[in-house]
């Protein structure tokens, strides 16, 4: 028996010894992954540069826990970026289970400019959390002509009238582009509803399983930019890495996943390799 044919026949548990040891070592090991910024992710981080101070920016965090590994370190390195520019963004969560996570991440990321950027972000003035609706499609078309009409309190039941950062926001004119980050087929309420109907300018972070299905809308200008997975994550991570910052958990993880990747893929080209010399020796049918 040859050797391909002996590693084609291998105990399965030494696969997954080998995968968790890979793991473990490039979890360990200090090193980045060579990554490629795509276009549709860079066109998103010139978007955001391109905003001016006092200018307003909504952020739709609807993404479950499940998802949260994937989209977290896109709303991290997006809203860090955001505030520190000292730009006004509104927050929407229009998924059931998102309206913590959002929060969670809006109260980490305003501590975050402030200790590493020196900028006071305040509540109310700078940034405010408008909390969970129901029913996506009402919401994102009753937003396009006034958010009073689905929020017309804050997350924290605060009057919409009383919030500094509210007066003279009206809808989706007001603001100078809405940035989604998302889990679920909400995706499609707001490219039909905010865009379509509003035109409103949408630019959208997704799943690694998701992403292919949103490029057509890409090319179509329904959204002007695109990010998918870890991957996307990681590339945002590298466009506001500033000298002298630590990888973002997005890097961090995806050098991982190269590594894991590329030994499954070793496997899987031992595998049939062994196949067909078995095959050929007539061993297989």
């Amino acid at each position: 028996m040859g050797i391909f044919e002996k590693l084609a026949a291998l105990d399965r548990r030494w696969i997954y010894l080998s995968l968790a040891a890979v793991v473990v070592i490039t979890v360990m090991i200090d090193f980045d992954s060579p990554l490629r910024v795509h276009d549709e992710v860079r066109d998103i981080y010139n978007f955001v540069e391109s905003l001016e101070e006092g200018q307003y920016l909504h952020m739709a965090i609807d993404y479950d826990p499940g998802s949260m590994a994937e989209m977290h370190p896109m709303t991290y390195a997006i809203m860090e970026q955001v505030m520190a520019k000292g730009v006004k963004i509104i927050m929407t969560a229009l998924s059931a289970n998102g309206p913590g996570m959002a929060e969670a991440a809006m109260l980490d990321i305003i501590d975050s400019v402030k200790i590493k950027h020196g900028r006071e972000v305040v509540y109310g003035e700078d940034i405010v959390f408008l909390g969970y609706k129901p029913y996506p499609t009402i919401v994102i078309l009753s937003m396009g002509q006034n958010y009073n009409i689905s929020f017309p309190n804050d997350y924290y039941n605060t009057l919409i009238k009383e919030i500094p950062i509210m007066d003279g926001i009206v809808n989706y004119d007001d603001v100078e582009g809405i940035i989604l980050i998302t889990g679920t087929s909400g995706v499609d309420y707001w490219i039909s509803g905010a865009n379509g109907r509003y035109n409103a300018k949408l630019a959208v972070g997704l799943t690694g399983v998701m992403a292919a299905d949103y490029y057509p809308y890409l090319q179509s200008g329904q959204i002007f930019g695109l990010m998918g997975g870890m991957l996307g994550a990681a590339e945002y991570e590298i466009l506001v890495r500033e000298p002298g910052d630590k990888p973002g958990p997005a890097m961090e993880a995806m050098k991982v996943q190269v590594w894991a990747h590329m030994l499954i893929i070793l496997f899987i080209v031992i595998g049939n390799v062994g196949y067909l010399i078995s095959k050929k020796k007539g061993r297989v049918s």
